[in-house]
């Protein structure tokens, strides 16, 4: 690992080198439209990137910490500080402060991110992605382009990569096989708009519980369900409150890799290339390690019977009812995002 990393590392720091040498040959010394002008010696920056997650989940130590490992190793004068856990307050407090500019970097969902832009809500519906690869796809192609330039141009963010978090997925004590196995049943759904509509969307009636307060109200029978990705539900203990984890996958979750404009304007070209492609790197060994540790997770339920885990499930009922509800849910702008993102799915 170590020594990819280092080849990666220094594949991108050639990269980033050769890309300034090319803007500095460009006729007129007119320099480049972002950052310091082509030629100038890197300036010093400091960055901080936050999380919401410990140090020893996915997103910190395959995402943020090596983030900050390759950049700070690359000597072109960036300094990355990482700030797991909350340290620097929950997503909407994080959010906030990136767009003030007292926060640098931030790994932030779309539903803290639609506060500020409510349309980036719409890339957390039910179904919007089939999956990891359908997401990377939309934010890899021209399709996303319309989208990053808005969320630029309103709040002053650069999203610059799709962190895959894995698939929200239900448990409860009994199996959920199809939108009518949810007929009765209390699910809990985080308390946001986009959440409570795909609750909606996929049959369910939703319960809305903190996060903080999730394993009580499921232990003393308050919410019936809940849905989450699999590492989330184990991290919680949930497995000691639910007996079946069904796998309907409903939701790609996912979170944006995010900087602020105006610190993205103060970095050379060099320092601006190596981030874009030292985030864009890294995405591919952070989702592994979110899919490793949820199959790890799976194999030990399946090993020790602790839960039940549920994989006939019939998602294309689900995914039916889903696309069904936000092509009327949706409107304008909105159901255009919507319907080209589906497009971009196999």
């Amino acid at each position: 690992m170590i020594g990819s990393r280092n080849t990666r590392l220094l594949a991108i720091a050639a990269t980033a080198a050769a890309t300034l040498a090319l803007a500095g040959c460009g006729g007129g010394g007119d320099g480049t439209d972002d950052g310091t002008s082509a030629g100038e010696e890197n300036p010093q920056i400091d960055l901080t990137l936050a999380n919401s997650y410990t140090d020893d989940h996915a997103h910190s130590r395959c995402g943020a910490l090596v983030i900050a490992e390759e950049l700070n190793g690359m000597d072109i004068g960036l300094n990355v500080e990482v700030f797991t856990n909350s340290q620097l307050g929950a997503d909407a407090d994080r959010f906030a402060s990136l767009i003030d500019g007292d926060l640098d970097m931030d790994m932030q969902g779309v539903s803290a991110m639609s506060a500020s832009y409510a349309p980036i809500g719409v890339l957390g519906s039910a179904f919007a992605f089939s999956d990891a690869d359908h997401l990377f796809r939309y934010f890899d192609g021209e399709e996303s382009q319309p989208l990053k330039d808005a969320v630029l141009e309103e709040i002053g963010v650069r999203i610059l990569d799709p962190y895959y978090f894995g698939y929200r997925t239900f448990s409860a004590n009994s199996p959920i096989r199809s939108p009518e196995d949810l007929e009765g049943l209390r699910i809990r759904f985080p308390d946001t708009p986009i959440h409570l509509a795909n609750a909606e969307a996929l049959g369910a009636t939703a319960v809305p519980i903190a996060f903080e307060e999730l394993f009580i109200a499921l232990q003393q029978g308050t919410a019936d369900g809940q849905e989450n990705p699999i590492p989330t539900i184990k991290s919680l203990s949930l497995d000691e409150v639910q007996s079946h984890v069904s796998l309907d996958n409903h939701l790609t979750d996912f979170q944006l890799v995010i900087i602020n404009e105006e610190k993205w304007q103060q970095m050379s070209a060099e320092q601006q290339e190596a981030v874009t492609e030292v985030v864009h790197e890294v995405r591919a060994e952070d989702r592994q390690c979110i899919e490793d540790d949820t199959q790890a997770i799976i194999d030990e339920w399946n090993e020790t019977g602790a839960v039940e885990v549920v994989d006939d499930v019939d998602r294309d009922a689900f995914e039916e009812r889903a696309v069904e509800y936000f092509s009327d849910y949706y409107s304008g702008a909105d159901l255009e995002l919507f319907e080209a993102i589906r497009d971009t799915a196999d």
